[in-house]
């Protein structure tokens, strides 16, 4: 089962097995230090990315609301204006039907 990673602080990898202090050790932690920026910029720059397609979303979705709304106050309006004869009561093109008497049920009993 695997565990749930912490979302307060991104957590640098851990190698296993210590590495001797030298002049390579220095440079390997340097570049895994390089790629993990590049990697979060990235990141980032996807995030802003999926953050301003949102915005765009909303902007649409906002204008798309007070349209309807503006058509809908007209319609209500229209409709105040001229209102419509109803009937009082709907009239059926055919007779509601009657509902169905009970029906008897025949049972069969199984053994298993």
């Amino acid at each position: 089962m695997r565990r749930k990673a912490n979302k307060g602080q991104i957590r640098p990898k851990i190698s296993t097995m210590p590495r001797q202090q030298t002049e390579a050790a220095a440079y390997l932690d340097i570049y895994k230090l390089v790629i993990e920026k590049k990697r979060l910029q990235q990141e980032l720059t996807d995030i802003d990315q999926r953050r301003q397609q949102i915005c765009d979303r909303l902007t649409v979705l906002n204008q798309q609301v007070t349209t309807l709304e503006q058509s809908a106050h007209q319609l209500q309006n229209s409709t105040t204006i001229e209102p419509k004869v109803r009937p009082s009561t709907p009239s059926p093109s055919h007779p509601p039907e009657k509902p169905l008497p009970p029906q008897s049920f025949d049972t069969l009993m199984l053994d298993y």
